[in-house]
């Protein structure tokens, strides 16, 4: 495995999801180090996309939460969110 490569404009957040049979995965909150937990009230879309803050591509998750969108993306493992400017 590739070790994570430091980027400024990632955050690194633990995910706690819903893991259906047949490998779809439905992320419910995030947090990250030190953080509080952030609940996702829906996903809007998934799809392979770029993060152009952090210049990665991954799994992106549109997510709505409290009224406004975030991605949040999963990439070899690992999940994170871009950073805001």
């Amino acid at each position: 495995m590739e070790p994570r490569r430091s980027n400024p404009n990632k955050i690194y957040v633990k995910v706690r999801a819903d893991h259906e049979i047949g490998g779809k995965i439905r992320p419910l909150c995030f947090r990250a180090v030190g953080g509080e937990a952030v609940k996702i009230d829906k996903i809007l879309d998934v799809r392979q996309a770029p993060s152009l803050k952090a210049e990665d591509q991954g799994l992106r998750f549109t997510c709505r939460i409290e009224g406004r969108e975030v991605f949040l993306f999963q990439d070899r493992g690992d999940w994170f969110i871009e950073k805001e400017d």
